[in-house]
């Protein structure tokens, strides 16, 4: 079933930019927000920390072996 909604300017734009952000469509961001009660707020903040993640990859900045298992320590070896 295909609904339309009416949605203010600034929420389009904003679902315009992450769907440009995720390669997801509108309705699948729509459809995720609706779904699973992830806000655009929450995507927008999650793909801005998988963007900042992989630029930080391509720069080279990984965690130590001495960070990863200050991690593990902290919270236990799975």
């Amino acid at each position: 079933m295909k609904s339309s909604i009416e949605l203010s300017d600034d929420l389009a734009r904003r679902i315009d930019l992450l769907a440009e952000r995720t390669r997801l469509t509108r309705s699948q961001i729509v459809e995720d927000a609706l779904s699973h009660g992830r806000s655009l707020a929450w995507q927008e903040k999650w793909a801005a920390g998988v963007h900042a993640g992989i630029q930080d990859a391509d720069n080279g900045n990984f965690a130590s072996e001495a960070e990863i298992a200050a991690v593990l320590n902290k919270f236990g070896a799975a």
